[in-house]
């Protein structure tokens, strides 16, 4: 299966001092990984887990690090779901942003779940058939 992950959850295995090993996403995607599944990221992920890093060599590193994952691909076909799917949601109360609406329609067209630690998440899956994986263990979403 390929799973997308969020930049709540690299956030947590790459950005961090030190990995919380148990924290419910980071065994989660460790169990995801040891399962054989494909892990993969949307292009905005890699920007949001890059903005703000000062450091360059920090910066270096992750860059490297996300290098190694599979991107999916965006089209021109991408954004504009990733607009009906905003409009669909603003429809129903909940007003996602810009980057969410986008790698959440990158799920969608290419058929894979998303492991994320962004509540807002689950706010659009109640607007559309995105799948958003649960953690493992107890876990509040934020």
């Amino acid at each position: 299966m390929m799973v997308a992950v969020d930049t709540s959850v690299w956030s947590l295995v790459l950005r961090r001092k030190e990995v919380p090993e148990e924290n419910p996403w980071v065994v989660a995607m460790r169990r995801h990984v040891e399962g054989g599944d494909e892990i993969v990221v949307v292009g905005p992920v890699i920007q949001e887990l890059l903005s703000g890093v000062k450091d360059t060599a920090t910066f270096a590193h992750l860059e490297a690090e996300m290098g190694l994952i599979p991107l999916l691909e965006l089209h021109r076909r991408t954004y504009a779901a990733a607009a009906r799917l905003t409009n669909r949601c603003q429809q129903g109360g909940f007003q996602p942003s810009p980057v969410d609406a986008l790698i959440a329609a990158a799920c969608l067209e290419h058929g894979c779940p998303l492991l994320t630690a962004d509540g807002h998440f689950l706010e659009i899956a109640c607007h559309c058939e995105l799948f958003v994986l649960p953690p493992l263990g107890r876990a509040r979403l934020r």
